[in-house]
């Protein structure tokens, strides 16, 4: 891959790259990908359904229901009955969610600071912004 490649293959090679590089401290911490995406997600403030969050992170709605089951199982997350519709469970992440989604986010920063060492501050922001814009885009 070069520069000249379109973004779809730059993003999708990237974003390879990263995932792999993220794997051990996700391990290391007891998390899958996607366990930290609704960590992630929850630690920007709880999600008033189980359907809300699914939607949120991109996910398959029918799948979210055992992901969660294991985060509820770790006492990372808890669902408790939304007070205005009993049927709804509103998500959210608990003290030890917070605590181990903060831990995993800081060593991740540090391997993305790793990575990302050729870039100085200011570009490293601007492509954190153009990738946020790109990925709100749709």
């Amino acid at each position: 891959m070069n520069e000249d490649d379109d973004l779809g293959a730059l993003c999708a090679g990237a974003g390879r790259a990263l995932a792999e590089a993220e794997r051990p401290v996700l391990e290391a911490h007891g998390l899958t990908m996607w366990q930290y995406v609704v960590l992630s997600a929850l630690a920007r403030g709880s999600a008033p359904s189980q359907l809300v969050l699914a939607q949120q992170i991109h996910y398959d709605k029918t799948r979210l229901i055992a992901l969660l089951d294991g985060l509820v199982a770790e006492g990372l997350v808890s669902r408790e009955p939304d007070p205005a519709d009993r049927r709804a469970r509103v998500v959210r992440l608990t003290p030890d969610g917070a605590r181990r989604h903060a831990a995993v986010r800081a060593e991740i920063r540090r391997l993305e600071d790793r990575l990302l060492a050729g870039l100085g501050a200011a570009e490293r922001r601007g492509l954190r912004v153009a990738l946020a814009q790109l990925a709100n885009s749709g």
